[in-house]
């Protein structure tokens, strides 16, 4: 099988069908592009998201604790605490688990988060590190109607820039390959792209206001990510290549290694469906908080397509990230 998340199908067919016992008190339950699960737990709902980071080898302590929490800011939340089990191979060092720990130490409190327990082992299982983080939020019931369902004309809306998380990794994983690519200064952006792969604020911006989804682009990249959310709605997409925004470090680093910098992983980017009348208040909080915001197309009917150089590519389900073709 291809390295990477299973794709949509395979989820369907070997893992969904198969959980089949259901609780009352789960609201919402495992589906194609859902971040997060959600728990009744009376005057409060329970938040929980899972996810592992196996693709990076620096930074990994970070990365594991933006990665889960980025999912709990898809429900306008800020998370509260989080886990993390942490599997590394045999040869490990002592100063490596300090650095891992220290990373995520410095995260968590950046984010103002617990970590509040989970599993460290030396195991044979793993050639390098694995960790699993397990984030975890809550929201307050208001009582209030149902919200407002997708519909054609809603403005799709992205946060940063296309590939930000895979530019980091590349970048501080692969940095002697790149020396003959970029120069020092492109170098250090690329890699200080790191420090911006959170998205618990415009989450925080987006719950405040109100919007009628959020996904955090992660494996598969925008395309992925939009796929996903229209799978969820049940609806199409209009989105426009020349919007999407995406820095010239990318680019360069995507052509030196023959990737799509539309389909890498893009933690740090918030996917937004905002109302047509809601969006340009949206744009002004985003924007006033110092974080780059783009309209990058608009909810259709049923077609899923991208619209690049006056041509138009229908949008694929999500497929091995383009980041393992440089790992494999």
């Amino acid at each position: 099988m291809k390295i990477g998340k299973l794709d949509s199908k395979l989820l369907e067919d070997l893992v969904f069908k198969n959980i089949t016992h259901k609780r009352p008190e789960v609201l919402e339950r495992p589906g194609i592009g859902k971040d997060c699960a959600i728990i009744d737990f009376g005057n409060y709902d329970c938040i929980m998201s899972t996810d592992p980071i196996t693709a990076a080898m620096n930074e990994i302590g970070r990365l594991a604790v933006h990665i889960s929490c980025n999912d709990i800011a898809t429900c306008g939340i800020e998370p509260l605490g989080i886990m993390l089990a942490v599997m590394l191979p045999e040869n490990t060092t002592e100063k490596q688990i300090e650095d891992l720990m220290k990373q995520a130490g410095q995260a968590a409190a950046e984010l103002n988060i617990e970590i509040i327990g989970g599993h460290t082992e030396i195991t044979s299982a793993v050639v390098k590190p694995v960790i699993v983080s397990t984030a975890i939020g809550r929201r307050k019931k208001t009582g209030g109607g149902q919200p407002r369902s997708i519909k054609p004309g809603d403005s799709i809306l992205m946060t940063k820039y296309a590939g930000l998380e895979g530019t980091g990794i590349i970048a501080s994983d692969y940095e002697n390959t790149l020396l003959d690519v970029l120069n020092p200064a492109e170098l250090s952006e690329a890699k200080g792209l790191l420090n911006q792969i959170s998205v618990v604020s415009e989450g925080k911006i987006a719950g405040e206001i109100g919007v009628l989804a959020m996904h955090d682009i992660t494996e598969g990249g925008v395309l992925g990510a939009v796929w996903e959310m229209c799978e969820i709605a049940g609806s199409g997409v209009e989105l426009y290549e020349e919007a999407i925004p995406v820095l010239a470090v990318t680019r360069k680093i995507c052509e030196h290694f023959k990737i799509d910098h539309l389909r890498l992983i893009s933690s740090g980017c918030m996917l937004i469906i905002s109302p047509a009348e809601n969006k340009e208040n949206l744009i002004a909080a985003i924007t006033a908080a110092q974080i780059p915001v783009s309209e990058i197309g608009k909810i259709k009917e049923k077609e899923r397509i991208l619209i690049s150089n006056q041509h138009r590519i229908n949008i694929l389900p999500p497929d091995s990230d383009e980041l393992y073709k440089i790992l494999s």
